[in-house]
């Protein structure tokens, strides 16, 4: 990794809730809001911001774990802003805490943890 990685380190991303981003199983609408699955993909999104301009161009970041609760729900419409910040640098593994806001404030809150491995290393992995 590149030098300059620091802890409080922040990144954020914006969106607006869609349909597409309902909760859903087999293609059938569970709920008409923002689901979890989601969140966890914005979430991850926010984080990996983070990493990007340390990355060497042999390395990538690879998700190694993700913890979150769902507090409140994102409607149709709705603005949700979803911010990582930097909370820790464990070897080669950068942790982030990550809050998710609509506009009656906070709906969901987690930490994201990404591995940084060699691209020949993840190659090997996803191959065996």
């Amino acid at each position: 990794m590149k030098p300059g990685m620091r802890i409080g380190q922040e990144e954020t991303i914006q969106f607006t809730v869609t349909k597409e981003m309902f909760a859903e199983f087999g293609g059938k609408v569970v709920h008409p809001a923002y689901s979890t699955a989601w969140m966890v993909y914005h979430m991850e999104w926010a984080s990996r911001k983070i990493i990007l301009p340390f990355l060497e161009d042999n390395e990538e970041g690879m998700g190694a774990e993700v913890t979150i609760k769902h507090i409140a729900p994102g409607l149709e419409g709705d603005a949700i802003t979803v911010t990582a910040s930097l909370s820790a640098m464990e070897g080669n593994a950068v942790v982030t805490e990550v809050k998710a806001y609509g506009p009656d404030g906070l709906i969901g809150i987690g930490d994201v943890k990404q591995k940084i491995l060699p691209k020949m290393k993840i190659s090997s992995i996803l191959k065996s």
